[in-house]
């Protein structure tokens, strides 16, 4: 796999060697440009060095001869000396155009040198005359060897004019050269930095498309990414992890319906348990009131009786009718007082109801048949056991958007043990002593099933002093069942 950093100094090597290859190249033609300029004016200078030393022969020999002491003839032999050396300085300027001037122009040198020599010995042998003679034929020579130097320099030039003109075009040729080559390699840089950057952004682009499918939510599509570096295996991962959100959301998608599944067995499971215990208040109900019904039939036979038929048939056509739905708490309230009609024709002065209704709060909905079994557990509690009969309250208030619905008695109370076991839903037989037993614990099922919430129903109660049953019914999220 090739990694970003190993593109990037790719590109940078390429980038160094042909900037280095252009220097090297400018550096090396400089450099045989300089040399053949170096060349040339080395010439020159070789044979103005020639003309220079020569003139400070002549010098020096006069100087010699107006006052030969050793110093200045020291200094004559320098100067002679230098003389020599200049001459092997011109032996490599020579070539076929100046071989015969050159030739002639070293022979020059070499009669100065010897004219020189002849006049120090006649000066050391105080031969003036032949002195005088010798410095002549020296100064003369050096004339020569002056204007030979003139003629040598004329010809160089005439020899290497054309040598300036090409290196002239050649110069102008190589700057429009690097020109051209500047230009090419500016647009292969170019193009190289635009490929190089496609092997970048074109995965980006890719990854970044990818990225904004799945964020819309469509996770079934495939990461793919053109590359073979870190952007390819970031790809292969992001593919990865869209792989485990698919599954993921897959799983959720399983568990969900499993759980509507569940719930909805659960809630059929509750609605059978609902009709079922709904079911069963009937028959205890009619029991009762047949009873009532024989009793007061047996001790009187008046229009009375009749009312009291009236009123179990409303009952009986009540539950037949909402025996599996709800009702309001109005409705429930009527049915209640017919059942009180009935039982007050039973118990006469014996039995007093009290009511404290808030009817604001009448529209809540409740399950049907709800009050009459706790009202029929006050009568037989409260009432029945009784010489004197009891009082029933019966009241209905709002507190804190909660409707409480308040039944009270003043009968002998129960034990902390049997509410215990009433709210616990226990089994009758469980339960002691003269109660309505399973039309009671029904209510309290049927209230937890119809509300969904366990603390609907409270019981306060001391032996001897009462007892007082409390629903609570939020009105917030209260199940409606038509």
């Amino acid at each position: 796999m090739t990694n970003i950093q190993k593109k990037i100094l790719t590109l940078t090597t390429v980038v160094l060697v042909i900037m280095s290859a252009i220097w090297l190249a400018l550096t090396y033609y400089n450099y045989k440009t300089h040399n053949q300029y170096n060349d040339i004016l080395q010439r020159y200078l070789s044979m103005n060095e020639v003309t220079k030393k020569s003139q400070q022969v002549v010098t020096d020999l006069n100087n010699y001869m107006i006052e030969p002491t050793l110093q200045n003839l020291t200094l004559l032999q320098n100067s002679k000396e230098k003389v020599q050396q200049a001459k092997y300085g011109v032996y490599h300027l020579r070539n076929k155009d100046n071989d015969f001037t050159l030739t002639n122009y070293l022979h020059l040198i070499d009669s100065l040198v010897e004219t020189t020599d002849r006049l120090i010995m006649f000066q050391m042998e105080r031969d003036s005359e032949s002195a005088a003679h010798e410095f002549s034929e020296a100064n003369r020579t050096s004339t020569y060897i002056s204007k030979m130097t003139l003629t040598l320099l004329d010809k160089e030039l005439n020899t290497y004019n054309l040598f300036y003109r090409g290196i002239m075009e050649q110069s102008e040729e190589v700057l429009k050269l690097g020109i051209w080559v500047l230009l090419l390699i500016t647009c292969i840089l170019l193009i190289g930095s635009y490929w190089f950057s496609l092997t970048i952004t074109k995965p980006i682009f890719q990854l970044t498309k990818a990225a904004n499918t799945l964020s819309k939510g469509n996770f079934e599509q495939q990461v793919k990414v053109e590359a073979n570096d870190e952007i390819a295996f970031l790809a292969k991962t992001f593919d990865r992890m869209r792989i485990n959100i698919n599954n993921l959301i897959s799983e959720i998608k399983q568990k969900a319906a499993l759980e509507r599944e569940l719930q909805e067995s659960k809630l059929l499971l509750q609605e059978s348990q609902f009709r079922s215990l709904q079911s069963q208040i009937n028959p205890h109900f009619l029991f009762n009131t047949l009873n009532t019904l024989s009793k007061k039939a047996y001790l009187e036979g008046s229009e009375e009786t009749s009312d009291l038929l009236v009123s179990v048939a409303s009952i009986l056509r009540y539950n037949l009718k909402r025996q599996d739905r709800s009702v309001t708490l109005e409705d429930e309230y009527n049915v209640m007082q017919q059942y009180m009609a009935i039982q007050k024709a039973r118990f006469t002065d014996r039995l007093l109801l009290i009511t404290e209704i808030d009817e604001a709060c009448l529209d809540v909905k409740i399950p049907a048949l709800s009050l009459q079994p706790i009202i029929e557990n006050a009568v037989i509690h409260a009432v029945e056991p009784k010489e004197d009969g009891g009082t029933i309250w019966f009241r209905v208030k709002e507190v804190n958007n909660v409707v409480h619905i308040e039944i009270e008695d003043d009968g002998e109370g129960m034990s902390d043990e049997k509410i215990r076991r009433i709210l616990n839903e226990d089994t009758p037989q469980q339960i002691e002593g003269h109660s309505t037993g399973i039309g009671f614990i029904n209510v309290i099922k049927r209230l937890r099933l119809f509300y969904g919430y366990e603390d609907v129903m409270e019981i306060e109660s001391e032996l001897g002093s009462g007892t007082r049953i409390k629903l609570k019914i939020k009105r917030e999220g209260v199940e409606t069942h038509d």
